[in-house]
C-alpha cells in the first residue's frame, strides 16, 4: 500500500498520542538506516561517511544514524546546513545535542557547503524531507549540487531531498540517490521516480497498527 505526506503525518500524529513518541520514532527509523550501510558495507571503520543534514526531523534522523555508526566503529562526518539553534524540533535538538558529545563524530556547521571536501565513500541525505515545494534555497541547494557531483554511494532518507513523495514531481532539484529508505510506507509518488530514488526500501519504524484506524 501506498500512503501520502498527510495521512504519514496523521498515523504519526495518533502514534504519539498513543505514547509511542517521535522521538522513538526516530531514534527507530535512524537506526534502521545505520543497520542496512553497516551491512551493506564491509570494513565501514575504513570508510568516510558525510551525513548531510538539515533543521527539521530528516536532519534528526540523519543524528541519530551517525550515532549508530560511530557505535559500529565508524568515525561520521556530520554537516549540519544551518544554525544548531535553529534546529526545528525537540526530538532533532535532543539528538544533535548527543551528538555534541561525542568525539567520535566530526560535527560542521556548514553555512557554506561549497567549501566542504566531499570526498566519501558513502554520503547520507537528511537535508530535506517530505514538504517541499519550489525553488530549494541556500545552503541546501549547493549542498545538493555536491551531492549529485560525488561519485559515492548516495542514501537518501524517507524521500531524496527536493522531491515531492506525493507526486514525485522536483520543483527545482533533487538528489539522485542510489538507495531510498523511506518508512513505514512507500510514498505516493516514489515508485515512479527510481531515476531519482534509486533502490527504494520500506522500513518499519515500531508505529502501531492501531495507529492506522480511520486513516487507511
Amino acid at each position: 500500500m501506498e500512503i501520502t505526506v498527510k495521512q504519514m503525518m496523521q498515523i504519526e500524529e495518533n502514534g504519539h498520542q498513543m505514547g509511542f513518541f517521535r522521538k522513538l520514532m526516530m531514534e527507530n527509523a535512524g537506526a534502521s538506516v545505520a543497520r542496512y550501510i553497516v551491512e551493506k558495507f564491509s570494513a565501514l571503520s575504513e570508510k568516510k561517511v558525510l551525513v548531510f543534514a538539515g533543521l527539521g526531523n530528516n536532519g534528526g534522523d540523519a543524528f541519530v544514524i551517525a550515532r549508530h555508526l560511530a557505535g559500529f566503529g565508524c568515525e561520521p562526518v556530520v554537516l549540519l546546513l544551518g544554525n544548531p539553534d535553529k534546529i526545528k524540533t525537540e526530538e532533532a535538538r535532543s539528538n544533535w545535542k548527543l551528538l555534541e558529545k561525542m568525539n567520535s563524530i566530526t560535527l560542521i556547521i556548514a553555512s557554506d557547503p561549497r567549501e566542504i571536501d566531499v570526498d566519501a565513500d558513502i554520503i547520507v541525505d537528511g537535508i530535506l524531507g517530505t514538504g517541499v515545494s519550489g525553488k530549494i534555497r541556500e545552503p541546501y541547494a549547493s549542498a545538493m549540487d555536491l551531492i549529485n557531483k560525488s561519485p559515492a554511494f548516495k542514501l537518501a532518507l524517507d524521500v531524496p531531498s527536493g522531491m515531492d513523495p506525493d507526486t514525485g514531481n522536483v520543483d527545482d532539484k533533487c538528489v539522485k540517490a542510489d538507495v531510498t529508505i523511506t518508512f513505514h510506507k512507500m510514498k505516493t509518488g516514489m515508485p515512479s521516480r527510481t531515476d531519482m530514488c534509486g533502490t527504494i526500501i520500506v522500513e518499519k519504524i515500531g508505529i502501531p497498527p492501531e495507529a492506522e484506524i480511520g486513516v487507511l
